[in-house]
């Protein structure tokens, strides 16, 4: 059981600090029954979910293994995509973030950020899909690892790139 104040990865919300833990009948519950109030980092709403839920939780990465992470980051390897098949693209894309693993939403950006280098090449755009997908898996990723450094997510792919550059020059 999480405790208050723990930051958690809920769901497809991101991350999450639980607020406060506790029944809730005005929510018709039971009175017996414990939930879970969960605030986002960085939306407004409010989230309530029994403590027992068959929702995805976990807790939030630590600063160590946010850092790990990013070290790992070059070595992570894109998937091959057909890329003309969007229906194949979107349903690894939805499994990639089911798994809620930072590792395949890198994995799953650096795909999508492929993809669209070589559709540039060929003068196109990337699609909506793609974007979309990107764009939620970046939201993912960044506000967890944010949280995890003490940094806003909009600082994060930054921050990445000047880690990153370090490690290559400090491996030279």
């Amino acid at each position: 059981m999480y405790q208050v104040g723990d930051l958690i990865v809920y769901a497809m919300n991101g991350i999450c600090r639980v607020t406060e833990i506790g029944p809730k009948p005005e929510l018709g519950g039971e009175a017996d029954t414990l939930y879970y109030t969960l605030t986002p980092l960085y939306r407004t709403e409010v989230i309530y979910t029994p403590v027992d839920a068959n929702q995805f939780m976990r807790p939030a990465l630590t600063r160590q293994k946010a850092l790990e992470l990013i070290t790992q980051i070059p070595g992570i390897e894109e998937q091959e995509l057909d890329s003309r098949n969007m229906k194949l693209a979107a349903e690894y894309y939805q499994n990639a973030l089911r798994t809620h693993d930072c590792t395949e939403l890198v994995r799953l950006i650096k795909t999508i950020y492929t993809k669209n280098q070589n559709a540039r090449l060929q003068r196109k755009n990337l699609s909506q899909i793609d974007q979309r997908y990107m764009k939620r898996a970046e939201d993912l990723l960044y506000g967890e690892l944010g949280a995890a450094l003490g940094i806003q997510p909009e600082g994060v792919q930054q921050y990445i790139e000047q880690t990153v550059a370090e490690l290559e020059t400090t491996v030279q």
